[in-house]
């Protein structure tokens, strides 16, 4: 049998999940196209100003599936330990992205878009965040509702 962790309080996984925003490099996006295709794709990304922040060709589904809803989910981590994060994302073209988060971006991501019209940064702004590792932790996964974090 299999000793699993005692359930972290909400304040701990909030605090777990802020820690893997900032260090974690890479997550997966899923979008859907206007008739309903679903598109998942691997990204990397910066947590920035309280979004995720990251960058895929203009042309690539997931870039084109922000236009008809902007609705977007991304995950951070494995199955026995998630972060799911629900939100509204949008297309930011390089030259309007502000300076810190080009910076931020290229600081982590060791990444440098500047210059390179055929990409676009995507920026996704959370209103619903959960955490959980395992079954124990389900009833207190909701972690920002609406855009407020609950604890």
């Amino acid at each position: 049998m299999t000793e699993r962790e005692a359930a972290r309080g909400p304040e701990q996984r909030k605090q777990d999940t802020l820690d893997r925003l900032e260090k974690d490099e890479d997550l997966w996006v899923a979008t859907a196209s206007a008739d309903g295709v679903p598109c998942l794709v691997p990204l990397s990304f910066v947590w920035d100003r309280g979004t995720l922040l990251m960058a895929t060709r203009r042309t690539n589904p997931t870039a084109v599936n922000l236009t008809p809803s902007g609705q977007a989910r991304a995950t951070i981590g494995h199955t026995r330990d998630v972060v799911l994060i629900e939100g509204t994302a949008e297309v930011v073209e390089g030259a309007d992205l502000p300076a810190g988060s080009v910076d931020a971006f290229v600081e982590k991501l060791h990444w440098d878009l500047r210059g390179r019209s055929a990409w676009v940064y995507l920026r996704l702004t959370p209103y619903v965040v959960k955490a959980w590792r395992e079954v124990n932790e389900l009833a207190e996964r909701e972690l920002m509702r609406d855009g407020a974090w609950l604890v």
